[in-house]
């Protein structure tokens, strides 16, 4: 199924490529298109997690490096029964988290040393089985993929007006490219909320499952979105198209950034856990210890 839903994105991201390339320069530019997004389809395929990994500044660790926090995913993996992930922390103050890769053997981790500072060891925990949960259903490919190409969506966009776009290439002249500047990156970005608000509500009920207490999601998930509500994320910022890959709306700082948030309302996430902590049995108290962990490099 995931099969056939990576195909279904990359074949409608494709087309909306090519539309905009048809917008800006007529049948020359949607063929130029077609050529641009055939080769990033192969190559988003195999390196768009690199990228994404890159553009956030993501530094790579092992049981020398992290010991503790390297530790704590491979026991999660082997809960999960998923090969071990590579695991790499991101430098940033903002408490949040992501998963990247096109299958869950080649797939990698991110935490920021902001939620590895203020969080507690069982909500790390959680957090990481959230992401865990991502990789084990595929979503890694899908968002990843979706990342780079409403990146490079919004690229051309930007510089649309430097292609032309006139009526004498084929184009549909100047309102049009205008019209395109505007309408391809928002298909994009609905894109976006559409593949990640679906895919949150299953990546915590298996996170939950993995880590063992839907409560410690709960927890982690109140602590994240109050960070990142206060706490700028200035790398995510400059690449809002992966914005949608993390736990939480890193973007949470300012309000244009929530008006089509990539995310379910944290607290609609929090009751569904809650929920499932009853239906458990668990009890809402089962954190013990709220020290955060000094886990940062």
């Amino acid at each position: 199924m995931n099969i056939i839903k990576t195909a279904a994105l990359l074949a409608f991201m494709t087309a909306l490529f090519m539309g905009l390339g048809l917008m800006i320069g007529g049948q020359t530019g949607m063929m130029i298109a077609l050529v641009i997004a055939i080769g990033m389809n192969f190559f988003s395929y195999w390196n768009s997690h690199k990228m994404v990994l890159r553009m956030h500044n993501a530094v790579q660790v092992d049981e020398k490096t992290a010991p503790e926090f390297y530790e704590l995913n491979r026991r999660l993996a082997e809960a999960a029964n998923l090969p071990m992930p590579d695991v790499y922390i991101i430098e940033s103050p903002q408490p949040n988290a992501f998963a990247t890769g096109r299958n869950p053997e080649n797939a990698a981790v991110a935490a920021s040393t902001g939620l590895l500072n203020t969080l507690t060891m069982e909500e790390i925990a959680a957090v990481m089985a959230h992401e865990l949960a991502h990789i084990q259903n595929r979503d890694t490919l899908i968002m990843t993929i979706t990342a780079t190409f409403a990146g490079a969506i919004s690229m051309i966009a930007n510089f649309a007006m430097f292609f032309g776009g006139g009526r004498d290439r084929g184009g549909i002249g100047i309102i049009g490219t205008l019209v395109a500047m505007i309408v391809a990156p928002f298909a994009a970005g609905l894109v976006q909320m559409a593949i990640s608000r679906t895919r949150e509500y299953a990546a915590d009920k298996r996170g939950a499952e993995i880590c063992g207490n839907p409560m410690w999601l709960a927890s982690a998930l109140e602590k994240i979105a109050n960070g990142a509500a206060r706490i700028p994320n200035d790398v995510a910022e400059r690449n809002p198209s992966t914005a949608h890959m993390f736990i939480i709306n890193p973007l949470g700082k300012y309000k244009r950034d929530n008006l089509f948030s990539t995310h379910p309302d944290t607290q609609n996430r929090i009751d569904a856990l809650s929920a499932l902590a009853r239906e458990w049995s668990v009890e809402d108290n089962s954190i013990q210890d709220d020290t955060p962990q000094p886990w940062g490099r």
